[in-house]
């Protein structure tokens, strides 16, 4: 089979669901107030929503499938989702992943996406998911019959991201924490993309909480505790961002936004709100000399570790 090029119209910042609708019951004003805010996502500029068969346990997806019964066809147009493990067998294979596109699809209430991504497959080794019967095989068919428009691969490792970005048989990527202001591993893997006529997705600028919230005592970067060299390299960007007048946010940011190797910056947004300060920081002007003294401090003290992968 071959690879099918991807001709999806992204815009510079897809907005990510992840935490839309968690703990929330079907009926409940939690679900109500959650359902709103999706119709705001829908009713922004940004092309795409981004979601996932696991994301709160299903109610990210149910959430949004009673925005787009609202909204209509139009928004139904504008959601990808991934593809998940079982979550009790951890099971991903074909069959699988056909079980979960069925799942995502009920949920969304569509019959088909314009993007599905094979989403964190750690449960089986990169070999089992290319192999005949594999969850890649599972993809394909996806595809092949038109039921989504492309597939991608969407995950953190950057070695093992290479290798599913190597096979040239998927349309886009997505890797997060690994394209920041303070780590730049994924590097290579987009620029491989791109070279493939690939879409490329960066999720997680602000390197899950770090650059959004600033240096402080326990911030995490990567999902882990930043340690203290860590911080004290964030303290130095945060008095360059200060000495021009810019929030940090808005620097980590508009790093991913004016990269040539990013088609499209996944934020996650999901409290009333927060679509507007996106927004805001995606408005902020960063004079062109910060971005010299931020290359002047240096390389950060990356806490990633990919090693495991290689």
């Amino acid at each position: 089979m071959t690879q099918k090029t991807s001709t999806m119209n992204v815009s510079p910042v897809t907005l990510g669901t992840s935490g839309l609708g968690r703990d929330t019951e079907p009926g409940s004003a939690g679900e109500h107030a959650a359902v709103e805010v999706a119709l705001d996502l829908f009713g922004s500029g940004h092309a795409y929503l981004d979601t996932s068969n696991n994301y709160s346990g299903g109610r990210s997806e149910a959430v949004l499938g009673l925005a787009i019964a609202r909204l209509g066809p139009d928004a139904a147009a504008r959601v990808v989702s991934k593809v998940d493990p079982d979550p009790e067998t951890r099971a991903f294979d074909r069959d699988r992943v056909l079980r979960s596109f069925d799942e995502t699809t009920a949920r969304l209430g569509v019959e088909r996406l314009p993007l599905l991504h094979l989403h964190d497959p750690y449960s089986v080794t990169f070999e089992e998911a290319v192999a005949p019967g594999g969850a890649v095989e599972g993809l394909l068919e996806l595809r092949d019959s038109g039921q989504v428009d492309a597939i991608g691969v969407a995950a953190a490792p950057v070695p093992l991201m290479a290798r599913y970005v190597g096979t040239g048989l998927f349309d886009a990527v997505l890797i997060h924490n690994r394209f920041t202001v303070i780590d730049q591993s994924a590097a290579p893997v987009f620029a491989d993309a791109k070279e493939r006529g690939m879409t490329v997705f960066n999720a997680a600028p602000f390197g899950s909480g770090l650059l959004a919230k600033g240096p402080h005592e326990g911030a995490v970067y990567n999902y882990r505790p930043a340690g203290s060299d860590l911080l004290a390299w964030t303290r130095r960007l945060q008095e360059v961002c200060d000495a021009h007048g810019v929030a940090l946010p808005a620097v980590a940011l508009h790093y991913s936004l004016r990269s040539p190797l990013v088609d499209s910056t996944v934020v996650g947004v999901v409290s009333p709100g927060r679509r507007a300060q996106l927004d805001e920081l995606v408005a902020t002007h960063v004079p062109e000399e910060l971005w010299a003294e931020l290359e002047a401090l240096g390389p950060a003290p990356s806490p990633v570790d990919d090693s495991a992968y290689a």
